[in-house]
Formats: C-alpha cells, structure tokens, sequence
C-alpha cells in the first residue's frame, strides 16, 4: 500500500513538473549533403554554425589547384554576407545577433600575422552602423589554420528573435 502512495505522488510530481517546466522547441535547419546543421533554433534562439566566405576562385581538381578566398577582409565579409542571408531566411537580421565568435588564421601575406583590421573594416559593414546600429558581444581568436585550406576567417553567431 505504501509503495503504491509513493508511486501516485511520483507520477503526479512528474506530470506537474512536466506542466511547470515546458521543453524549449528545437529545430535544426540542416540538408541531407552537410554534415553540421547550417544553425539551430532553441526557443527564440537562433545558433549559426561557423561560416567561411565562397572562394574568389573555386578549386579545380583536374589540375590539383585549391580554391582561393582571398584576403581577411574579403573573407569576413564574405561569411558575414553568408550569415546575413541565413539570418534573413528564418526571419532575422544582423540587428538580432547577440553574440558572434570570430575565428582567424594567420595570413601568410602578411608574414602569418592576424589581419584584425580588415575584419574589422568587414564588421563594420554591418555592426554600429546609421542602418544597423547594433553591436553583438564578440570574441576573436587566433587560430592555427581552419578546415578549408587558404580560409583565413570563420564566423559563427548566435540571434535572439525579439518578442
């Protein structure tokens, strides 16, 4: 009889605290080729994967020849264009970005420094500016190298859909 009260009060407290503590939505927006979601929805949340810029010059594997991306600030602004285009599909803009995790390589160009100035003259294009005043909170990191040989940028960011 005992045990029986005990598994009474356990369901009704698993039942209530189903009521209480609604699950947040999740949706991955993501195609069958990829193998990492393009971003992820959580709630009112929107997490966009790591983006690189397009190639300047695709890769041509019939003469053995890797894609070129270009320089820092092409790149950034070709990953943030990018993210511009995601955010706009699901209903956002650069204005909703809240927080972005910046991820560079050294550029051999420049004797394998950072180039932190030409991405941030690409930020620039679409943070604090008359149009979009918005600044998100950001980090940059230098890193080793980054998956697609010549990429010197790769940015991810993290959107809040305003109520």
């Amino acid at each position: 009889m005992k045990s029986r009260r005990w598994l009474y009060a356990l369901g009704c407290a698993t039942v209530f605290s189903g009521m209480i503590f609604a699950q947040t939505p999740v949706k991955h927006i993501q195609t069958a080729k990829s193998g990492i979601a393009t971003a992820v929805w959580a709630g009112d949340t929107l997490y966009v994967s790591g983006q690189i810029g397009p190639p300047i010059t695709p890769a041509d594997r019939e003469k053995g020849t890797p894609a070129v991306y270009g320089d820092t600030r092409s790149q950034a602004t070709g990953s943030l264009t990018k993210i511009a285009g995601i955010l706009k599909e699901q209903g956002l803009t650069m204005g909703d970005v809240v927080a972005m995790h910046v991820f560079m390589a050294g550029d051999p160009a420049k004797g394998g420094k950072l180039d932190f100035a030409g991405m941030n003259a690409a930020y620039a294009q679409f943070f604090g500016s008359e149009d979009q005043p918005n600044k998100p909170a950001r980090s940059a990191m230098q890193v080793a190298a980054l998956a697609a040989p010549g990429a010197l940028v790769e940015i991810e960011v993290i959107a809040v859909r305003s109520k």
